[in-house]
């Protein structure tokens, strides 16, 4: 995770050649080209055909530059196999799809809490044991992600996909059929370890094929698709609960046949997005035509075994989380948002239950309030987006925190409207208002974290948020634990007003990181190395202008 997930590692060379050269000749030094079999690139601008033993090859005249006595390969302009020159349709199919996966994961993790009841009676099980279940689910997107995203820079995404999704199918199989609790700890863990690997990867994705000033709709779609999914599956997962013929097994049951669809649409539409392993596959190609090992892509020079880069990645994103201020406050701050959210997973239904009378069905309706929030704080990000436009020019990465300065506010007045109205004598629609204020607050927060980590450690990005992405879900895994003893020595009342005061404590966070961050920053040694990879980059560009 040495670079940002996503960030071309090639910059598009303007060197074209009219000249041809026969296979047999040793490229010139000042015009090297590679050779690569016609049908591995169908839409070369400039060809020439040659007969050898009887195979058909092309010579292109695709952009290369000399350096350290080896020929890198890179995209021609508008070149169809670079990611992000596909079209805009396979852009938004690819998006589409990343999403839709997200959205299964997402709701897998809520909707298995609806069938609590049921399952306790049939499988003789504790209501902690059945909890563990919620928990161990998340531990698999703290810590897999660490490993696999190694993985995938080495191998590419998209066979990443392809295991994750049907695996996360069998998962669910599992689930469905397993006679005892313990198989569906053991299951649900699984299951959070591949589904993890997938939804991890879409944000990846959605940097490899859109431009920057591009990704801001896309990546707001994948923030919906996670957050409001937590509420739409346990909204649908309630009333399959509540019919007797039905239950908590027909709910993996929908979850088994609704990702198998999404794995066979993954698997259609899906193609490889990660540029460094696409031009490392054309460096190969060249490679084996030509029989010419000078032939390279930039990804293959001075590369880290996959061990070391395993090692990296693992411990890059705690050095992040402990030593660097700014990654340290917002995951702190997100993570306890992403904790206080399973909480309320895991005892809303019960506190509708025991206060209004609501059946099943009904209280799984009470989440809807999830999908509802979620979609005001996209709203509330497209006007963050209007905002940021106006100010970066003088406030610079800070501009992103203008709606998080609001959310820091809101976030403990909808928790404790929700602790304090949710009474018998009070209409249930004024606790539902203060969850819905809640949730809108979450996902502002959620999408500042993502865009404000991003735009601070560019070729960190990835370490940073593979940080607060660890520091959120192990947190999301020990809150609900909590959920059952805590209300019970609380009230629900007491508990989430617990809750409150500790989120206006974090109010402060926004606000130094937007007065102070680039102070902040400026004292960072991670910070001051950004500069110098950013300053590197820019350096062969202006002298390809010269």
């Amino acid at each position: 995770m040495t670079d940002h997930e996503g960030d071309p590692a090639f910059r598009v060379l303007a060197i074209k050649r009219e000249q041809q050269i026969p296979e047999s000749v040793n490229p010139p030094i000042a015009t090297p080209v590679p050779l690569i079999h016609k049908e591995a690139y169908t839409d070369a601008p400039l060809h020439t055909e040659e007969r050898d033993e009887g195979t058909s090859k092309t010579i292109f005249h695709a952009p290369t530059v000399l350096e350290d006595g080896s020929f890198y390969i890179d995209f021609e302009d508008r070149d169809r196999r670079n990611p992000v020159n596909f079209s805009p349709a396979r852009k938004w199919a690819i998006t589409i799809n990343a999403c839709a996966f997200t959205s299964i994961v997402a709701a897998a993790v809520s909707s298995y809490t609806m069938g609590y009841s049921s399952m306790t009676r049939d499988l003789d099980c504790t209501l902690f044991q059945a909890t563990l279940g919620l928990s161990v689910y998340t531990l698999g997107f703290a810590f897999m992600p660490l490993v696999t995203s190694s993985f995938s820079e080495e191998f590419g995404r998209f066979p990443f996909y392809i295991v994750s999704s049907f695996m996360f199918v069998l998962t669910e199989v599992i689930i469905a059929l397993a006679p005892n609790v313990q198989i569906v700890i053991v299951a649900r863990a699984i299951g959070g370890c591949f589904g993890s690997t997938g939804a991890t990867l879409v944000a990846g994705t959605i940097a490899d094929i859109w431009l920057p000033h591009q990704r801001g709709f896309p990546m707001s779609l994948y923030a919906l698709a996670v957050v409001a999914s937590c509420g739409l599956g346990p909204m649908i997962a309630g009333w399959i609960e509540a019919n007797p013929s039905l239950q908590w097994r027909w709910i993996q049951w929908i979850h088994a046949v609704v990702s198998g669809v999404c794995s066979i649409s993954i698997l259609l539409v899906m193609r490889e997005t990660r540029s460094t392993v696409i031009l490392a596959r054309m460096a190969r190609q060249v490679r084996k035509d030509t029989g010419d090992g000078r032939y390279r892509a930039r990804s293959e020079a001075n590369k880290p075994c996959l061990m070391s880069m395993i090692a990296t990645s693992c411990t890059r994103p705690l050095s992040l989380l402990f030593t660097e201020p700014i990654v340290q406050s917002f995951s702190l701050w997100i993570g306890f948002v992403w904790g206080v959210l399973f909480f309320l997973l895991d005892s809303v239904s019960s506190e509708f239950k025991n206060i209004y009378g609501f059946g099943v069905g009904e209280t799984g309706s009470v989440f809807a309030t999830i999908a509802i929030g979620s979609l005001l704080g996209y709203l509330a990000n497209v006007y963050e987006e209007r905002l940021y436009k106006k100010y970066v020019h003088c406030k610079g990465q800070e501009a992103r925190l203008y709606m998080a300065c609001v959310a820091s506010i809101t976030l403990p007045t909808g928790m404790l409207i929700f602790a304090w109205t949710a009474r018998a004598d009070i209409p249930w629609i004024v606790p539902l208002v203060g969850l819905t204020l809640f949730m809108t607050s979450a996902f502002v927060i959620y999408q500042a974290v993502f865009i404000y980590l991003a735009d601070c450690y560019g070729p960190y990005a990835s370490s940073a948020l593979a940080g607060q992405s660890l520091c959120r879900n192990i947190l999301a895994t020990v809150f609900p634990l909590c959920t059952s003893r805590m209300n019970g020595l609380l009230t629900y009342k007491w508990a989430g007003t617990v809750f409150a005061l500790i989120a206006a404590i974090m109010i402060p966070i926004p606000y130094i990181l937007f007065v102070y961050g680039s102070r902040i920053r400026g004292c960072s040694p991670v910070s001051q190395k950004i500069l110098e990879i950013e300053a590197e980059q820019k350096n062969p560009a202006e002298l390809e202008k010269s």
